[in-house]
């Protein structure tokens, strides 16, 4: 990546995961909510589940230009699993655009009476939905933890950076448990590695770019 691009391309990466923070926060429905809770929810407040869509939207959006700043931390050590982190983490990126149109798509159903609440159970337990939702949820997490362990051995971010995104990660299955609050702390644990990978490739970046002048 040229050296001009990743102050811009790290700027996207942190603008992604806070947006990805803000839609968590957004979510109107509590961790573990059932198919009829949820429902009841988007009848309820179908504004602010558009608003949390929206981010969701945004953060992929970002967070896919962002990524490509990563590549300047892993160019010596951890190439290989880094580049097959950054490959997951680009296609769960991309997914949560998906996800968050589905969303959309799925207000629209509940606030028109497209979709009766007694059929909801049945629509959630649609067999290639879910193949879509948990592929999309394993490569997401899947890529961070690889992306965290390929930091570890680069060795390029100060050792808490991958060590909270492995947290992150760690945190998944108690996440449905632990509440709106747990469930927020999880993601800015997400956007705390985020912001610490973005402002280290801008730094060496810029020693990099200094150093022939000073030469």
């Amino acid at each position: 990546m040229r050296s001009d691009w990743v102050p811009w391309s790290a700027s996207a990466l942190v603008i992604g995961a806070m947006s990805l923070v803000f839609g968590s926060v957004l979510n109107p429905s509590d961790p573990g909510a059932s198919a009829g809770q949820t429902f009841g929810v988007v009848q309820d407040d179908s504004a602010r589940w558009l608003a949390m869509a929206v981010m969701f939207v945004l953060a992929s959006l970002c967070l896919t230009l962002g990524l490509p700043a990563i590549t300047v931390l892993l160019e010596r050590r951890g190439r290989l699993l880094g580049g097959a982190g950054l490959a997951l983490l680009t296609f769960g990126a991309i997914g949560t655009c998906g996800y968050g149109m589905l969303l959309v798509f799925f207000r629209a159903l509940v606030v028109h009476g497209g979709l009766q609440r007694t059929r909801f159970d049945e629509v959630g337990a649609d067999v290639s939905l879910n193949i879509f939702v948990y592929a999309w949820i394993g490569a997401f997490y899947g890529g961070v933890l690889l992306v965290a362990l390929a930091l570890m051995a680069a060795r390029t971010v100060p050792r808490w950076v991958p060590l909270t995104l492995v947290v992150f990660v760690v945190a998944l299955p108690v996440s449905g448990h632990i509440g709106r609050v747990g469930a927020a702390i999880q993601v800015m644990l997400f956007a705390v590695g985020i912001t610490g990978i973005a402002m280290t490739a801008v730094a060496d970046t810029r020693r990099v770019v200094a150093a022939p002048m000073v030469g």
